[in-house]
């Protein structure tokens, strides 16, 4: 059976990109950046941290 980790979302607003990441351990968060570049390596170094506690 699968079951849902995280919802994460990317939106571009007129100045910055941003990533809204919500899940069960991490809550409700939210990351911005003028780079998508750099908004996709905060999340994935924050799903990394989060999940890497599960094992």
């Amino acid at each position: 059976m699968e079951e849902s980790l995280c919802n994460v979302e990317f939106l571009k607003g007129p100045t910055a990109y941003i990533a809204k990441v919500q899940s069960a351990l991490g809550g409700i968060r939210e990351y911005r950046s003028a780079s998508l570049e750099e908004v996709l390596e905060q999340v994935i170094i924050d799903l990394q941290e989060e999940f890497e506690s599960l094992l």
